[in-house]
């Protein structure tokens, strides 16, 4: 077991945590920036960067079916190669990160550490082998899919926001549980790709959070494009069907039946395995660390950034 002193600890690779390296390395400090898994956290690899690059060949695919709108005449029918636009997906997000670890690694007075952090104290964090010590540590850990435990759902094959950009394969019949914006991007993406789609939200309207007129309007859209919406969904449960998946959503109507599901029901911060409590951390009874506008934290010195602090989850 070694010990190693630092200025600053930054636990999690994602959008804050190399920037906020780069600005500490910059003013002469030495850093401890730990990543468990993927540089560049979920926007890099599974959020924001891969999916705005599935949605451009999204709506690739519409503009060329309303191609005659503009006067553009095709010589055939428009096709999706769903390999290839997995492809470039990949291609897009490799690059992306493997530019950020070349950064990183360019950097001065910057260790970069591969393993899950978890607090011994206020100041010091266990790394493998590797105690770190430092009296400023940030936290930038993301978070992940909630996975309610609703009925049937260990008896099938979900998936996530990010279990979604390993498909390998266009589903026939995509169901997507969850109505706010990130189960309707995917909803409306793969309706473009050409799969049937269906989404079923507990709440009386789509992206509850919105005004009710923003909600009518983006309803109005997703059935123009073909795309089956419940909505008032108060009785969501699953079971398998054959080689499909059944979804009944409202007691008295028949199930919905499909050849995937995606659940899109929220995020869950990646706290729950950090120490957090060993360190005097406190966090809301959802997990998220509770911070103040300077994203201090309850313990002095320790901040947290992004997700994982529940302030807002969009960048």
């Amino acid at each position: 077991m070694t010990t190693k002193a630092f200025d600053a600890i930054i636990i999690g690779a994602g959008q804050a945590g190399p920037p906020l390296a780069g600005r500490l390395t910059a003013a002469g400090m030495s850093v401890a920036l730990i990543e468990r898994k993927l540089v560049g956290g979920t926007c890099v690899n599974t959020g924001c960067m891969p999916t705005k690059t599935m949605v451009a060949s999204a709506y690739a695919a519409h503009l060329a079916r309303r191609a005659a709108d503009y006067g553009v005449t095709l010589s055939g029918p428009v096709g999706v190669d769903y390999a290839r636009i997995k492809a470039r997906k990949d291609k897009v997000t490799i690059d992306a990160r493997t530019n950020l670890e070349t950064w990183i690694a360019g950097m001065d007075k910057c260790t970069l550490y591969r393993g899950h952090a978890r607090f011994e104290s206020a100041n010091t964090v266990r790394v493998g082998d590797d105690l770190l010590t430092a009296e400023k540590i940030f936290l930038n850990t993301g978070g992940r899919a909630s996975v309610p435990d609703l009925p049937g759902i260990h008896d099938i094959d979900y998936l996530t926001n990010s279990s979604m950009m390993d498909l390998d394969v266009l589903p026939r019949h995509l169901i997507v549980v969850g109505g706010s914006y990130i189960s309707l991007e995917f909803a409306q993406m793969f309706r473009r790709f050409g799969s049937e789609v269906t989404v079923i939200e507990k709440s009386p309207r789509l992206t509850g959070r919105e005004d009710e007129d923003v909600s009518a309007a983006i309803l109005s859209i997703l059935e123009n494009e073909g795309i089956t919406v419940h909505v008032g969904a108060d009785d969501i449960a699953f079971a398998r069907q054959g080689q499909d998946i059944a979804v009944t959503f409202s007691a008295g109507k028949p199930p919905a039946v499909g050849s995937h599901v995606l659940l899109a029901l929220g995020r869950t911060p990646n706290t729950d395995d950090l120490g957090l409590e060993r360190a005097g951390v406190e966090v809301d009874k959802r997990g998220f660390v509770s911070v103040d506008d300077q994203l201090r934290s309850s313990v002095p010195g320790i901040w947290a950034m992004g997700d994982c602090n529940g302030r807002g989850a969009f960048t």
